[in-house]
């Protein structure tokens, strides 16, 4: 995957808080520092794996590996669907480097470039996602990620064991299941051969249905 990553601007904003208010000029080249800066940093990548899966008492097996996706939300999340992609995505921890300097420097520019690392690494998951629809050639829901709802943020590190995430990426697990580099994302997609219903409970892509919107303030008003 090459280095450099096209980030949306308008997720930079929302993570710094602009909702309806405009950066001016000053601040609009600051952002396009500390975002050249940091893809100077950052080293993008992901892996993922389509597997089979079978609805089993405890949950839903993902078919040739150990995992078990428990939860009624992913339950839900996949209704309907036979396969699933599983993804790890990571901007490396070049953007972690590069904040925890500029902390002892600029609180500014490393807020700023927190938000933008943040920005980055939906990006990688775009292009993960828009990989795996190539690849699955199925419909599918959207990513669904541990911690989301009643999804068990404990299934983490189950991912990226499946996933050998820890060799391809060097993504591991710290205390709480919290993942290093911190700007790293794993996600489960439902694949189907069939039309799924987005707007079904469980399917609809919505902050009100995370568990952290409460403490979250990059949240969407809905």
């Amino acid at each position: 995957m090459q280095k450099k990553i096209e980030i949306d601007r308008s997720e930079v904003m929302r993570y710094l808080g602009y909702r309806t208010k405009k950066p001016d000029e000053k601040m609009l080249a600051l952002i396009d520092e500390c975002e050249e800066e940091l893809q100077r940093a950052i080293m993008p990548s992901y892996t993922f794996r389509i597997l089979g899966l079978e609805r089993v008492k405890e949950g839903i097996s993902v078919v040739s590996t150990p995992l078990i996706l428990e939860g009624v939300d992913i339950s839900r999340h996949l209704a309907g669907c036979s396969r699933c992609a599983i993804f790890a995505a990571t901007v490396s921890l070049g953007a972690d480097r590069l904040i925890k300097s500029l902390e002892a420097r600029d609180m500014t520019r490393a807020y700023i470039t927190d938000a933008i690392a943040g920005a980055a690494v939906e990006a990688v998951c775009d292009q993960a996602e828009s990989e795996i629809a190539f690849r699955a050639k199925s419909f599918r829901t959207w990513r669904y990620s541990p911690g989301y709802g009643d999804f068990p943020l404990e299934t983490q590190p189950l991912l990226l064991d499946v996933l050998n995430a820890g060799k391809l990426l060097g993504i591991t697990v710290g205390e709480n299941n919290i993942m290093i580099p911190s700007k790293s994302v794993t996600a489960v997609i439902g694949l189907s051969d069939h039309p799924i219903d987005l707007t079904r409970q469980g399917c609809h892509r919505s902050c009100n249905n995370c568990r952290m919107r409460s403490r979250c303030s990059f949240s969407r008003e809905e």
